[in-house]
């Protein structure tokens, strides 16, 4: 039971992780999937796991916080390829 515990949540961080550069709540679920995984890692005796789990979950908590909250991520398409209008066409 507590293998498939540390699959899901390790699958669940890594999911995350890939999406993190949509949307700021991702960034957030991604700090929710690092606790699991540290909480995983002290479970099953892998403290040093658990350890580095934990520090990744305050550094995505810092990274979520940090961001704006009406604003989607730096790496979004809208950042990487804002709108252009008909004035702005020659």
């Amino acid at each position: 039971m507590l293998t498939a515990f540390g699959v899901v949540a390790l699958t669940f961080m890594m999911a995350m992780y890939a999406l993190e550069q949509r949307q700021r709540h991702f960034v957030l679920a991604f700090a929710v999937g690092c606790a699991l995984s540290s909480s995983y890692g002290f479970l099953s005796g892998a403290w040093p796991f658990g350890v580095v789990e934990g520090v990744w979950t305050v550094v995505a908590i810092r990274r979520w916080a940090a961001m704006p909250s009406g604003l989607q991520s730096a790496g979004s398409d809208e950042s990487r390829y804002p709108a252009t209008g008909a004035a702005d066409l020659p």
